[in-house]
């Protein structure tokens, strides 16, 4: 019996950064494998994601990687990592994501994406240094919904549901979930394939194996693991994310910030309109 395939795509977030098992980490990806098939039908599971990857990663490395194992159904949740660098640009976002849904979508590969929280707020950054995180990361929301609808792709709205307001259900470092956070996402994709007739195996779990992180543990891995982390993050995006703050500052004070917003708008629909323009053939 050929067993289900399925391949998972994208950061540390599908990578299971924060639901650690043993020496390793698991995550939601592996939660909802043994789901996607009853039983007594195997299902071979591959897991592609690195921490820290960005949307060109996926395109020019994971991607040819998963068309090789033929999956069934692939997962390709990414974009976050994206809008903490200096070189974020909403229109090479669309463009590779674009190419890599319609990859999988070319072999009848069941596509799974999700939009998701924007990182200033998960967080906590202050208004000024939150706002242009998350106006960034609503960008590639907007436009990995867009992408998806046009591909057929089955997209999770993970951006704004209430279970995200939950503390218990995000990790010591407050921009992974932890073990519960990585359930909710598990059992929310299952549902979403089990509507579509995808899924037809045991729902994944709700229920924490593993107790959460006492808050020790948690401020031990901020001042340790975490300040690494922030430190990296920062030599990237610090010098630039200053000045998009001054920026917000400006306009507030003006009361122009609609501005930006709209900006932002534009910036998307000009992206995504330029994909519907290369699809058009020549006319002579």
């Amino acid at each position: 019996m050929r067993p289900v395939r399925f391949v998972a795509l994208g950061d540390s977030l599908t990578e299971g950064v924060g639901d650690p098992v043993g020496d390793r980490w698991r995550g939601w990806a592996e939660l909802l494998a043994p789901g996607l098939a009853p039983g007594d039908e195997p299902v071979r599971f591959t897991n592609l994601a690195v921490s820290g990857a960005q949307t060109r990663d996926v395109l020019e490395r994971q991607t040819p990687a998963a068309l090789a194992l033929e999956p069934d159904i692939v997962s390709v949740v990414i974009g976050v990592n994206d809008t903490l660098r200096y070189t974020f640009d909403i229109h090479s976002v669309a463009e590779r994501l674009d190419t890599v849904y319609a990859a999988f979508r070319a072999r009848d590969t069941v596509v799974l994406t999700a939009c998701l929280p924007d990182p200033g707020s998960m967080l906590g950054l202050p208004g000024a240094l939150a706002r242009p995180l998350a106006r960034r990361q609503h960008a590639v929301n907007a436009v990995v919904h867009a992408l998806s609808k046009r591909h057929g792709a089955m997209h999770l709205h993970a951006a704004e549901e209430d279970w995200l307001h939950d503390r218990a259900v995000w990790s010591a470092d407050r921009l992974h979930p932890g073990e519960l956070g990585h359930r909710q996402l598990a059992l929310r994709f299952h549902a979403l394939l089990a509507e579509e007739g995808v899924a037809d195996g045991i729902t994944p779990s709700a229920e924490a194996e593993f107790p959460a992180p006492t808050r020790t543990a948690s401020l031990l891995w901020l001042a340790t693991a975490g300040t690494g982390w922030v430190a990296r993050r920062c030599t990237d995006l610090l010098p630039q994310l200053l000045t998009l703050a001054a920026s917000e500052v400006r306009h507030r004070a003006r009361g122009t910030s609609a501005r930006l917003d709209l900006s932002a708008s534009h910036a998307v629909a000009s992206a995504l309109a330029a994909l519907s323009a290369a699809e058009q053939p020549d006319v002579a």
